[in-house]
């Protein structure tokens, strides 16, 4: 299983970061993707880890202020989020395992002054 950590409420321009930790399977074996989901709106792709040396494809609209990282010997993936905005306001989930069958719970993340 995967299980986030980290959402809470935050002011607009600050940092914040996500946590996923994984149990039950390899994390090492498999690669993360971060997806969010805003009220209303639907599930979209925030970030996608495409190479085992960390190389990772983001979204448009958090390129350069997100950044994605793992730590193998703890089994967690992090998104590092930074100037976060109104927009960003939303249930952040992370993907991995075979086919990406495996999601977290999702961790709520509130932007708002």
């Amino acid at each position: 299983q995967l299980v986030e950590s980290g959402g809470r409420l935050v002011q607009p321009g600050v940092s914040l970061t996500l946590s996923c930790t994984a149990s039950g399977f390899t994390f090492t074996n498999y690669l993360v993707k971060w997806y969010r989901q805003a009220p209303g709106k639907e599930r979209e792709l925030v970030a996608h880890m495409i190479s085992d040396d960390g190389r990772t494809n983001y979204a448009d609209f958090v390129k350069g202020r997100f950044t994605v990282s793992r730590d193998t010997t703890r089994q967690t993936a992090y998104l590092q989020m930074n100037d976060l905005k109104f927009e960003d306001t939303a249930v952040y989930y992370c993907n991995s395992g075979a086919f990406y069958s495996i999601w977290g719970q999702g961790t709520q993340v509130t932007v708002s002054s």
